[in-house]
């Protein structure tokens, strides 16, 4: 033991790891060689002083030597240098003979390396998440794409302004009612920009709750506040980094989240909740809305700032009822596209499309191919006749009864220039169903195409023949 007791420094100093040694008061007494190399803490500045007064000078963050102290137990630890060297420590209780705590050692191992690796290695997960979330939201975007199709001189218009300002990287900022399609118009501005490659991100700012948005449009850090995820999430401006963020409906966002946007308008910047430091994003920002936003900034609910960085370039679309000519091909466009999804082929009589020109689309373009839709599914075809459209588009009594109530006719009351009419209407009517077409009744009857159109139109509106 006598050897081993005079080389005893020796033998501590050609350990792998660093030792440091201290007694039951907390006062160091050794470290080795290896010690030294790990940390860059002399012999001469360790040894004598308390472990307490070398964590409050911050020379390192955590002690062990306490706790083993007070339990009697060995303990691990991470500990933090102020020159940033992570260490990991595993502390050991010494006894003497009689049993007595008298000395504590504790192994330390350089983890730098490892914990900067594993920093890197989390960061690389988090990179492969938010690329896979990205890579979800493409897909699904994919599956949603829809051409524009159109056919007035209104719509040409649009288009041309959507190709300009695509070029661009300016925020666009979309209006038009509810049913109009501006979803599509955003798409289509997005398919024609430089961005065209990335993703293209869709934000309902109407449906997200108003305690969700801000997490959900910004992310969060993690355990950020209760129910947060412990790895943190990004949020829908990072997940579109270098893409197009569409935030339709936009009129409904909150006034605090106004503030955050035009953060991200005016300087790019976003912070994630909890976050200490803001973080760059590049997007394309397309904005759009069925309200009145100068009204909505003169009643105090949308900042104005923020309306006329919207307002860069912006473009309105007009209602289907002011644009006639678009009906048939819109509807010739989602006839084709459902019956192509439910293997079915199907037409539309002329009679048919006729009254559908002459519906005023309340419900615009999401009407139309809604209705369309429920035709495809509800009916065998091939030919869709007047009698399958709904009664407000066909212009008849939502129960199906014939066009003239014969029973309440038979009681008198009316001239009989008028029942006539009306039985005459009907008659058109029922013979432009069964030949499916206005053209065919007119050379079967021998009447002009505009007289079968002047008396179908006379009925709609209830106006009394000419004596």
């Amino acid at each position: 033991m006598t050897i081993i007791t005079k080389h005893f420094r020796s033998i501590l100093d050609a350990l792998p790891n660093g030792i440091f040694i201290s007694d039951v008061a907390g006062t160091a007494l050794y470290i080795n060689r290896m010690y030294e190399q790990i940390t860059g803490l002399k012999q001469e500045r360790v040894q004598g002083k308390n472990v307490r007064t070398l964590l409050n000078d911050g020379t390192f963050d955590h002690i062990l030597n306490p706790e083993i102290v007070a339990t009697g137990k060995p303990s691990t630890h991470v500990q933090s240098l102020a020159n940033g060297k992570k260490l990991a420590l595993n502390g050991f209780p010494v006894f003497d003979s009689r049993g007595t705590l008298c000395l504590v050692v504790t192994i330390v191992r350089d983890i730098t390396m490892i914990t900067h690796l594993n920093d890197q290695l989390k960061e690389q997960r988090n990179l492969i998440s938010q690329i896979n979330e990205q890579m979800a939201y493409l897909a699904e975007e994919e599956s949603r794409k829809t051409d524009i199709v159109f056919q007035s001189t209104a719509m040409k218009s649009v288009q041309r302004f959507l190709v300009n300002v695509a070029r661009s990287n300016a925020t666009l900022l979309i209006m038009g009612e509810t049913g109009v399609g501006k979803d599509v118009f955003a798409r289509y501005t997005h398919s024609m920009s430089t961005r065209n490659d990335k993703i293209l991100l869709k934000v309902d700012c109407g449906s997200i709750a108003e305690n969700l948005i801000e997490s959900e449009m910004f992310g969060y850090m993690p355990g950020s506040f209760t129910g947060a995820g412990a790895k943190g999430k990004a949020g829908y401006f990072e997940l579109a980094q270098g893409g197009t963020v569409f935030l339709d409906e936009i009129g409904e966002l909150p006034l605090q989240m106004q503030t955050r946007l035009l953060r991200v308008l005016q300087d790019g910047e976003i912070m994630r909740i909890g976050g200490s430091s803001p973080r760059q994003v590049d997007v394309r920002i397309i904005a759009a809305t069925n309200r009145d936003l100068e009204k909505r900034v003169q009643d105090g609910l949308f900042r104005s700032d923020l309306y006329y960085r919207l307002k860069v370039a912006s473009v309105s679309i007009p209602p289907l009822r002011d644009r006639p000519d678009d009906i048939q091909p819109l509807a010739e466009h989602f006839l084709t596209k459902y019956c192509t999804k439910y293997h079915k082929a199907m037409a539309f009589m002329d009679i048919a499309m006729e009254y559908m020109l002459r519906y005023a689309w309340p419900g615009n373009i999401r009407e139309l191919q809604n209705m369309i839709h429920s035709l495809v599914i509800t009916n065998d075809g091939p030919l869709i006749s007047l009698h399958d459209l709904p009664s407000q588009v066909a212009g008849q009594p939502s129960n199906g009864a014939p066009c003239i109530p014969y029973d309440d006719v038979l009681q008198g009351g009316r001239p009989l220039k008028l029942i006539v009419a009306d039985m005459e209407c009907d008659f058109l009517k029922q013979a432009i169903e069964l030949h499916g077409s206005v053209q065919k009744v007119a050379e079967l009857f021998h009447i002009n195409r505009s007289t079968i159109f002047r008396k179908l139109q006379r009925m709609e509106n209830s106006s009394r023949p000419e004596e």
